[in-house]
């Protein structure tokens, strides 16, 4: 392949300098720095422009042209009903199994009981050695990979043939739940044994799982999950190798999972960052690098409750992200999934989402496609560094068990979630249909009318930390939605905010549809005005809407000119009112006027909406 572009060949090329200076006047004196140029939430600099990379050589990873192994969760407490939904999977185009065991992180309050006899029957029917078996554990559940080798003996099938990932993970454990039976002093000989049970018996694996979406879920950045994940691989080549294990046998038996989210770009770089951190430890082990097996789920913490749908949006993003990023198997979260067990519908998207990325797209045919792009490649650099870094911080405090259990990892963790948690309450991290563009008249989505299952009963704990959260960006919206759900069914009709529009239809409509989307996004309805003839009308509508919150909606002109005397006359009928923008010079005379609150781009919406609730009465 060459650089030639023949039907760009008439076309005198340019350079960056001749492009920046075209930027600038689009400008028009605004600042680069601040409307171009972004920050991750690691501080790295992304440009909205890069040159090609040169040089740079694919990431090693999934073997070049295969696809990625297509998961699907079984976590129904039923188990011939999960058998019922694994077969058709399995039927319908899915390649592997996750099987989700009661009280594990993503279990979402639902799951296996690890009994032989559940293990038996969920798997009744499949052939265990044609397909990928992956298991989420939670301490309580651990045996379950006992009782799957037990069975895979008792059908007569070999060993080395299944391609068993036990998911063993006693860091994740800690991090996830807060306990532990035993130190790690004394968990790490019962973890390689675990390990080594497994591999003495015949199974390939790898085994033990480096698990960074427990980060991930917390609201931790890219670096973090990185380092969380690394430092948890490197704690667990020091236990195998301190009990018997080689390093070059132990590097095999261990295998990451990374989240996936609709950050398209970054989850790429992600995934790329992860491998080349790996060869690294590798290398400072002085082994030959060799491609570790990477397995995807889609991210819990950028779903949501309110219009599912778009969950499909995200879903396909994020599992386009970890398929280019290099990952070995993806699991895609049902788009249904935080508002219960998903029925058979959401199943089914789950799974061809990945087939037609998979079979019509051909995602998975190139080696590293991102290779050589400029913005990918200075994204993985970038996080290699950020990420090493951090886990250079990790082991300075004795490895990843004692950074938890000094409350390192949570603290930094815990710092980004803030941020994190402030740009979505600001609307700067966009959750569509929710946070922005909401619908008040959606219908509820379809899930399985499934009573969740009771969390086993863990073992006694000798030690006790902060455990990391799992959390969604949406739940605060949601709740504000939820309240107003509350509201309709006992009163019979939402709390309503009245939009005061100022002018003609041209000086208010585009922040009357701003302030719409603004309110109702809290479940604060906003019917819509062409506006009033005159204050007296303005002031007798209002009066017969019912509410008790106003807000004004207009051009800053027709601000300057009507706001302060029509937010008088409101105020004087008993309205608590807000303005649409921002208020500029008029500020103090509104304020004196008394209006209470300014609505616009990067106000703290989640804190006015609560406050809309108070006014209105919504509880």
């Amino acid at each position: 392949m060459t650089d030639q572009l023949p039907l760009a060949a008439e076309f005198p090329p340019t350079a960056q300098a001749e492009w920046r200076k075209l930027v600038e006047a689009a400008l028009k004196g605004a600042s680069f720095e601040k409307r171009l140029v972004s920050q991750s939430y690691d501080g790295l600099r992304i440009e909205p422009l890069y040159a090609r990379a040169a040089g740079a050589k694919p990431v090693a990873g999934r073997t070049p042209g295969a696809a990625w192994t297509l998961m699907q969760r079984v976590d129904h407490p039923d188990p011939a009903t999960a058998n019922k939904q694994a077969l058709e999977d399995l039927e319908n185009g899915a390649t592997g199994l996750t099987l989700v065991f009661a009280g594990s992180i993503n279990a979402n309050g639902y799951g296996l009981d690890a009994s032989p006899a559940t293990i038996a029957r969920v798997l009744d029917g499949v052939q265990l050695d044609a397909i990928t078996i992956d298991f989420n554990l939670s301490p309580p559940t651990r045996s379950a990979v006992q009782h799957f080798a037990a069975l895979v003996k008792s059908r007569k099938v070999s060993p080395a043939s299944v391609e068993l990932r036990a998911s063993i993970n006693p860091l994740g454990g800690l991090a996830a739940f807060g306990t532990s039976p035993r130190p790690w002093s004394e968990l790490s000989r019962s973890f390689a044994y675990m390990v080594r049970d497994l591999a003495s018996q015949g199974f390939g694996g790898p085994f033990a799982v480096a698990d960074g979406r427990i980060v991930h879920n917390a609201g931790g950045s890219e670096a973090q999950e990185l380092a969380f994940a690394i430092a948890s691989a490197v704690e667990y080549l020091r236990a195998l190798s301190a009990n018997e294990v080689t390093l070059e046998a132990a590097r095999g038996l261990i295998y990451f999972r990374l989240a996936a989210d609709a950050d398209e770009f970054l989850t790429i770089a992600k995934f790329r960052a992860l491998r080349k951190l790996w060869a690294r430890i590798e290398d400072a082990c002085s082994l030959a690098p060799k491609p570790a097996y990477v397995a995807a789920e889609t991210a819990w913490r950028m779903m949501t409750q309110r219009d599912p749908d778009v969950n499909m949006l995200r879903m396909t993003i994020a599992v386009t992200a970890a398929g280019l990023g290099g990952a070995d198997s993806i699991v895609a979260l049902p788009h249904t999934a935080p508002l219960g067990l998903p029925d058979a519908f959401a199943r089914r998207i789950a799974r061809n989402t990945q087939l037609i990325l998979l079979e019509e797209s051909n995602l998975a045919k190139v080696a590293d496609p991102a290779a050589g792009s400029g913005a990918i490649e200075d994204l993985t650099s970038k996080l290699c560094a950020a990420a090493w870094s951090l886990l250079q911080e990790i082991e300075a405090a004795g490895g990843a068990w004692a950074a938890l259990e000094r409350g390192l990892i949570q603290k930094n963790v815990a710092a980004v979630r803030a941020e994190r948690q402030k740009a979505a309450a600001r609307r700067k991290e966009a959750l569509t249909g929710t946070s922005d563009f909401p619908n008040l008249q959606e219908k509820p989505a379809a899930v399985l009318d499934v009573v969740p299952v009771t969390m086993p009963k863990s073992d006694a704990a000798a030690i006790t930390i902060e455990p990391l959260p799992r959390i969604r960006l949406a739940e605060p919206f949601e709740a504000l939605r939820d309240a107003s759900d509350r509201w309709l069914a006992k009163t019979g009709a939402r709390p309503k905010v009245f939009l005061a529009n100022l002018g003609k239809l041209s000086d208010f409509s585009a922040r009357a549809m701003f302030a719409k989307n603004f309110y109702e996004a809290g479940g604060v309805e906003a019917p819509m005005h062409d506006g009033f003839k005159d204050q007296a009308e303005m002031v007798a509508a209002f009066k017969a809407s019912g509410t008790k919150l106003a807000c004004f909606c207009s051009s800053d002109k027709i601000y300057a000119e009507q706001a302060v005397e029509a937010a008088k006359a409101l105020i004087a009928v008993g309205a608590t009112v807000h303005l649409a923008g921002r208020p500029g010079e008029i500020e103090a005379a509104l304020t004196e006027a008394g209006v209470k609150t300014f609505v616009f781009m990067g106000c703290d919406v989640v804190a006015t909406l609560q406050a809309a609730h108070d006014i209105l009465g919504v509880k």
